[in-house]
């Protein structure tokens, strides 16, 4: 998943990106309401952490925000506030979810991969292209009875392909979906990481799977 967390305690904002970034996902930083406005409206996340005492916007503020501009992502309050009311206010203001601070990381670990399932249908817990099979709750990308080792990035850049199986998925896609928003366009990174990728399919028989659109992007074949 793509995360972006909007919390204003820096160094806990740290841990929570770099635990996040170990368990497969992709995280953001803000910290505060505003530039976390800012994020969600320009970039595509598929969850949003959000503490509810920042500077500027409070945390309930900015939920009411993101759904007065009708935006749909979901969203996990994370808060030292514990009284009944906040929790009901934050779930009545459309949160997904509401965790105590101080939390256990590995529960906001779980509570995520809960979110995953509700969002993922069982038309797409799997994902298959060719003999290529991704199984996106245990993280795994099959063929044939062989796993390959896949990075983080690797993983959400052939989950992006596979899901635009046979479509053109443009340089900036990859970059907005898999890279985070300070991601420098001018650089090789998103070509390296094509390039590693590729080498992992050729190594189980899947050659040419990925094409490369010149000057505009990249397409998985779907035969």
């Amino acid at each position: 998943m793509k995360i972006l967390v909007i919390e204003d305690e820096r160094k806990l904002a740290r841990f929570i990106k770099q635990g996040l970034e170990q368990h497969g996902h992709v995280a953001d930083l803000t910290h505060s309401g505003s530039e976390g406005l800012d994020h969600i409206a320009g970039g595509l996340y598929d969850l949003v952490l959000l503490d509810l005492m920042l500077p500027g916007q409070t945390g309930f503020e900015v939920l009411q925000n993101i759904r007065a501009f009708g935006l749909t992502v979901p969203v996990m309050i994370l808060s030292a506030l514990s009284d009944p009311d906040k929790v009901v206010q934050g779930l009545d203001l459309g949160a997904v979810d509401y965790l105590r601070k101080p939390f256990d990381f590995n529960e906001l670990l779980a509570r995520i991969r809960v979110l995953q399932r509700r969002s993922t249908t069982s038309d797409n817990v799997v994902l298959r292209v060719a003999d290529l099979e991704m199984r996106l709750v245990s993280h795994e990308v099959v063929k044939n009875k062989i796993t390959l080792d896949l990075t983080n990035r690797e993983f959400a850049l052939l989950e992006l392909l596979m899901r635009r199986a046979g479509q053109l998925v443009t340089k900036n896609e990859i970059a907005e979906k898999v890279w985070a928003v300070d991601f420098d366009m001018g650089s090789n990174v998103i070509e390296v990481h094509i390039y590693q990728l590729r080498k992992k399919l050729d190594s189980v028989g899947l050659s040419g799977l990925i094409e490369t659109l010149i000057s505009r992007g990249y397409r998985l074949k779907t035969t």
